[in-house]
């Protein structure tokens, strides 16, 4: 397993007390949402030369590499999957400029959440949107595996607004619709925690590895990551058992401390490693 952090839990003022903290922690994975890694370019999915060099070689010198990239849409205006040819447009042009991002930068994993762009109207079957959304992401698919990355497609509770893929089941099923091997999944905690199926994960967890590419530790809400330690133990066991190599990544806001929180939260996940006893890297 590679550990790693997304960088939504500091401000771009605090990446270098942020990267120390990681490389102190032992971590060596680096999520990043574009426009707070990028945050000097004028288009933070478009950087020019200096900006990508600085960027790149600041987590370089902390030991880190980037190992997912999640904020796929933002500052897309107007992009709708279900929402007209012109919205769709839109969203698939803002998927294909991240993609066209991860593959200059050498990222594996795209996670695609944007909870409020995957909205099913109310006089469009469901079954209907699978099929859409399944001809679009195959398309999606083809450039990513261009680009030598894939799409990890995230379960977004009904809290978050949405209507389209709100568990787990519903992505794994989807994804299997898809049938693209560039078309993946990422196991969500925060998410199954809030739709209560917590305990419905060691059995679903065999019929979900052969696509899964991504975890992310997280609690409802992008609360502080993990919040309890021993929680967290039987699930890093469960991947272990299962052959789980890939990136696991705290995903959290900022906290109410700051850095203090992003310390706090490493040595959590750090010791529910080492008590899983799960390699990590």
């Amino acid at each position: 397993m590679k550990l790693s952090m997304s960088n939504i839990a500091w401000t771009p003022e605090e990446r270098g007390a942020a990267y120390s903290a990681l490389a102190g922690a032992g971590l060596t994975g680096l999520e990043i949402a574009p426009a707070l890694f990028f945050h000097a370019a004028e288009d933070p999915f478009n950087p020019d030369p200096a900006v990508a060099r600085t960027a790149m070689t600041e987590i370089a010198e902390a030991g880190l590499s980037l190992v997912s990239m999640q904020s796929l849409l933002f500052g897309v205006s107007g992009a709708g999957l279900f929402e007209g040819a012109e919205a769709r447009a839109a969203f698939e042009a803002g998927m294909i400029r991240a993609i066209g991002l991860a593959g200059r930068f050498g990222i594996p994993n795209l996670v695609f959440g944007s909870p409020r762009q995957r909205r099913v109207p109310e006089d469009m079957a469901m079954e209907q949107a699978f099929d859409e959304a399944a001809e679009v992401f195959q398309r999606l698919g083809d450039a990513a595996q261009r680009a030598d990355t894939v799409i990890a497609v995230e379960a977004n509770p009904e809290a978050y607004d949405t209507n389209f893929l709100t568990t787990l089941t519903a992505v794994t099923g989807f994804v299997k619709r898809a049938d693209h091997p560039a078309i993946v999944t990422i196991l969500d905690l925060g998410a199954i925690h809030m739709n209560g199926t917590c305990d419905c994960l060691p059995a679903i967890l065999p019929s979900l590895m052969p696509h899964l590419n991504h975890v992310h530790v997280s609690e409802p809400n992008l609360a502080p990551a993990p919040a309890e330690t021993q929680a967290l133990v039987p699930v890093l066991r469960a991947l272990q058992a299962q052959g789980y190599d890939r990136a696991i990544s705290i995903e959290m806001k900022r906290p109410d401390t700051g850095l203090r929180g992003v310390e706090a939260a490493l040595c959590r996940l750090v010791t529910a490693c080492k008590a899983a006893g799960a390699d990590h890297v």
